[in-house]
């Protein structure tokens, strides 16, 4: 008796089992599906922050240009941004409503480049295409000269009216801002190698000419690739 009770219950339980089976092969569990977190979410609910220090030859620029500034952070990308006066830094912080968590870096890298010497136009670009980047070098990084040397090597970068400068941004696509000894390009990262070239090649003394013919040569080939 108790053997074929064992039996029955065995088949009973097989028999409930295959059911669950059907049931589960059939489609009858759903899988889950989970909402994006928002920013605020990411980070606990606390907002991030990044402060961008303000040069002090940038004050002036900087003052007037703020509204420009101010409009494409605020109203596009849904950050709130403010000028610590005491600190002297521009300072940023995520909203509830940003829609995304790496608008807040590039807010920094915009004012950033502002900072350096670009013009809003140009440097409201960082916001808008995600593979723009700002490298910064100086010339001693390339070559160490002193006095009329160094003098003559800033001429060579900028020529005649900035004649040079505009040629090498036109050519490969950037933007470049000549500070002193201090060399800011903002661009992609293939432009602004060509461009890092170029400038490398007039440091170290190579006439304007023949940068130019390899510019035209590197340009070509650019062209055929994309």
């Amino acid at each position: 008796m108790e053997a074929s009770r064992a039996v029955s219950t065995a088949a009973q339980v097989e028999s409930s089992s295959s059911g669950a089976m059907a049931v589960d092969a059939a489609g009858g569990v759903e899988k889950p599906r989970f909402e994006a977190l928002t920013p605020s979410e990411m980070s606990g609910g606390k907002p991030q922050f990044r402060k961008v220090p303000v040069p002090q030859h940038r004050f002036a620029p900087l003052k007037k240009a703020w509204m420009d500034i101010y409009t494409p952070v605020y109203e596009h990308m849904k950050i709130d941004i403010r000028m610590n006066l005491k600190a002297r830094r521009v300072e940023l912080k995520t909203r509830k409503d940003t829609p995304d968590v790496s608008n807040l870096q590039k807010c920094a890298d915009f004012v950033h480049a502002f900072m350096l010497g670009f013009d809003i136009a140009d440097a409201v670009a960082l916001l808008r295409l995600d593979d723009l980047y700002v490298d910064s070098f100086e010339i001693k990084d390339v070559k160490t000269l002193r006095g009329e040397h160094l003098s003559r090597a800033i001429g060579r970068l900028s020529g005649k009216g900035g004649k040079t400068k505009y040629a090498i941004e036109n050519s490969t696509r950037t933007r470049i801002v000549i500070a002193d000894t201090k060399i800011h390009i903002l661009g992609s990262f293939v432009n602004i190698k060509v461009a890092r070239d170029s400038l490398c090649s007039l440091i170290l003394g190579s006439p304007a000419g023949k940068v130019y013919s390899k510019l035209r040569a590197v340009s070509a080939r650019l062209a055929e690739r994309y």
